[in-house]
């Protein structure tokens, strides 16, 4: 029996692309520290200590200390100089990318209807952002106060996605067998649940070609998936 839904966050309960949230991030980010590291460093590090997080396989490590130890040493400028300001960032700052985004509808509906109906709740979006960029996505996406199971972050998890242990560890944390859980989401990475026998629900307005999740529709066929009782004879 179905007791525990994993829902990615970005394309799947956020209209959010990354291809063009990504850019408009760095351009926000990369000033603040203009001062320090001269951009065209910063954001290739940025992104060479994003790509090393997201290849650890340490499960001593989480993401964040797998970033932390790529990027401070090889950036030249100390943790503690940075840090204080990319906290000032995340709360000053990062709201502003709100406006490249857009909340779903059916988005707050699904989750007033599966948390009313029982099921335990994961954000299980990528976990390569600390934990306050998450919540202020779910937050534009009106999901932000539901009391989840788990919200996965790069401070609370030790891999990423589409590794089969990202989804070993939510099973681990959340205490739940495979067969007991769906996974939401529209990408492959987020169907790379099956490989340790989540079953998949892929939003697309496609086919979804050599995916092959086990459900597939756009988020309102989700959310009337949930409406006819559906994930009750999963």
């Amino acid at each position: 029996m179905l007791k525990a839904l994993l829902f990615d966050l970005d394309g799947t309960l956020l209209d959010s692309d990354m291809e063009v949230f990504l850019p408009r991030y760095l351009e926000a980010l990369t000033p603040r520290v203009a001062h320090l590291i001269p951009p065209e460093k910063f954001v290739a590090q940025l992104l060479r200590s994003t790509a090393v997080m997201a290849r650890n396989t340490d499960p001593s490590k989480t993401n964040q200390q797998a970033f932390a130890e790529d990027f401070f040493p090889k950036i030249g400028c100390p943790p503690e100089v940075l840090r204080p300001i990319f906290d000032d960032f995340y709360a000053h700052d990062f709201g502003r990318l709100r406006a490249y985004t857009r909340a779903k509808p059916e988005a707050r509906p699904i989750m007033e209807k599966v948390f009313a109906q029982g099921y335990e709740v994961v954000i299980a979006t990528n976990p390569v952002f600390p934990r306050t960029a998450i919540l202020q996505r779910l937050e534009w996406a009106g999901v932000a106060d539901f009391d989840y199971k788990l919200i996965t972050s790069y401070e609370n998890m030790h891999f990423c996605k589409p590794r089969p242990e990202y989804y070993e560890e939510i099973l681990a944390k959340i205490g739940r067998r495979a067969e007991e859980c769906l996974m939401v989401g529209d990408e492959a990475m987020d169907m790379a649940a099956a490989r340790v026998g989540i079953r998949t629900f892929l939003i697309t307005e496609s086919d979804p070609g050599d995916l092959r999740p086990d459900f597939h529709g756009t988020l309102a066929d989700f959310e009337r998936f949930v409406d006819e009782g559906r994930l009750r004879q999963i």
